[in-house]
């Protein structure tokens, strides 16, 4: 985790969260909607990622005790590219995807998760900054 991290995590984040932001921010819209189109691949590698970070960190529960900062801010971090990846690239997903109930499935998924996709792309925000100024701090 470092840089690459934060800045995956922030722009995540900022697609979770692009209403809330555009809510506030009328003028982020112009700039958010450079990104959009890409969501879906986003989505869908933040997915990926994220799981692999999750089986990653619990494999390596031993840094729990040398660096518990860190390791709760790379379990943190896979659990958020996860749920946001399946909100945001469910579209991709489902076209690899042929049998019919596994789309049931996702589409169950993101029916229990998409009523905090803001709270989720926020909190990406927040943990994509943090790992940045950690990156910065202790590496």
């Amino acid at each position: 985790m470092g840089f690459i991290a934060g800045a995956w995590l922030f722009v995540l984040g900022v697609l979770g969260a692009a209403n809330l932001i555009i809510a506030r921010k009328p003028e982020a819209k112009e700039l958010i909607g450079k990104i959009a189109p890409y969501q879906g691949w986003i989505g869908f590698v933040s997915l990926w990622y994220g799981a692999w970070t999750i089986i990653h960190s619990v494999m390596n529960i031993g840094w729990l005790s040398l660096v518990p900062i860190w390791w709760v801010t790379y379990l943190a971090s896979g659990a958020i590219q996860f749920c946001l990846g399946v909100l945001l690239g469910v579209g991709v997903f489902k076209s690899f995807v042929k049998n019919e109930q596994a789309q049931e499935k996702m589409d169950q998924l993101v029916t229990k998760l998409a009523p905090f996709q803001g709270t989720l792309g926020l909190i990406a925000i927040g943990l994509g900054v943090w790992t940045i100024v950690a990156a910065i701090l202790f590496l």
